[in-house]
């Protein structure tokens, strides 16, 4: 490996180590239902997004919120020892991807069907932490 491609690869561990991930794959709602509800955490501090989440009347907030817990998790796995609060915890990334789309027929008038498409998503989240509360 040369030594650009090496620094390259060092620089992304480090900046790795700083976030952390979790995804929620194949979550039966649409991803423009899925958007709506994560355009509104995102960039959020993790416990600003939590009360958002939970007192959000859309469905798929639940489902966030879990993910958002999630991510947590894997916060503390790294972290036994350190408190939330101060670790100045935000929403760094969060994305909505389209997945598999279920095609069902519906019955329709003078014989024809129509086509149901019942759509479904994946959600990747990140954490990161900010740097300047430390």
């Amino acid at each position: 490996m040369g030594v650009r491609k090496n620094m390259r690869a060092q620089q992304l561990k480090e900046a790795r180590k700083e976030t952390y991930v979790a995804k929620l794959k194949g979550c039966p709602s649409s991803p423009r239902k899925m958007r709506l509800v994560a355009d509104l955490v995102r960039g959020v501090e993790v416990e600003k997004a939590l009360a958002i989440l939970k007192y959000n009347p859309k469905h798929s907030s639940i489902n966030l919120e879990k993910l958002m817990l999630s991510a947590i998790a894997n916060w503390q796995a790294k972290n036994e020892d350190a408190n939330i609060e101060d670790a100045g915890l935000y929403v760094k990334e969060i994305y909505v991807d389209s997945a598999s789309v279920l095609k069902r027929l519906r019955t329709a008038p003078q014989g024809r069907a129509h086509r149901i498409r019942k759509r479904s998503n994946h959600v990747t989240l990140v954490l990161g932490t900010n740097n300047l509360s430390n």
